[in-house]
């Protein structure tokens, strides 16, 4: 004989406040997750995703570049590791010194911008908006630590890549290749964090990089047929 809920009262199962299963709490849960992905404000994430995919673009691309040009006429992989090395250094110390300074600069221009609306303003809660104001306020170093870590990251590519290449073609050829694969992933990534389109931004990235390879190969491959010594 099946039993009943004592002096009468109702099961929470029948009135529907228990989960009936695991799968419908699995449910639940993967409604709430897709429900808090929709709340994310992704315009928090740009600056330091700026700083981070430009310099990791610009770390790959510029030491890929400055390892193609001295290959270009040197077939040595000392001059092309040495250029590559100084051209890291060099690049990644550049690039968080002037992401600082120009982000920097903008936070200053925005801070006095909010400045003269509060004072202009009469609305009563100042307090609560310039904290809003605040939030999204660019951090400059923030953003240089992005762009000078991630502009190292890039160039270990094409360092690693040609480091242990004594043939001076396929050298090239790897350079070019692991290049273009780590291009790829640099534009899939940026379009995941950004939530944008993946094929564009891995077209966009692949195309720039073969044109700055592809442009000061040629030209330096072009001044060192010239005869100019070397």
């Amino acid at each position: 004989m099946a039993s009943s809920a004592p002096c009468g009262l109702v099961s929470l199962n029948q009135v529907g406040l228990v989960p009936k299963n695991e799968k419908e709490m699995e449910q639940n849960q993967t409604q709430m997750t897709k429900d808090n992905n929709k709340n994310i404000d992704y315009t928090q994430r740009a600056q330091w995703l700026r700083a981070a995919v430009l310099g990791a673009n610009d770390g790959l691309v510029s030491v890929a570049s400055l390892m193609m040009g001295v290959g270009a006429v040197k077939k040595d992989v000392k001059a092309m590791l040495l250029a590559g090395f100084a051209g890291s250094i060099a690049g990644a110390c550049g690039m968080a010194i002037g992401e600082f300074v120009s982000v920097y600069t903008q936070y200053e221009v925005e801070v006095s911008q909010m400045k003269r609306d509060m004072n202009m303003s009469s609305y009563k809660g100042e307090s609560e908006r310039e904290f809003e104001i605040r939030r999204t306020l660019p951090n400059p170093l923030h953003a240089a630590l992005a762009s000078a870590l991630s502009f190292t990251m890039g160039a270990l590519v094409p360092l690693l890549s040609a480091a242990f290449i004594s043939d001076y073609r396929i050298r090239l050829l790897v350079v070019v290749a692991m290049a273009s694969l780590a291009l790829v992933v640099i534009g899939i990534l940026g379009a995941e964090l950004g939530k944008t389109p993946k094929l564009w931004s891995c077209v966009r990235v692949l195309l720039g990089g073969w044109m700055a390879m592809a442009v000061t190969f040629g030209l330096t491959k072009s001044i060192g047929s010239t005869g100019l010594e070397l």
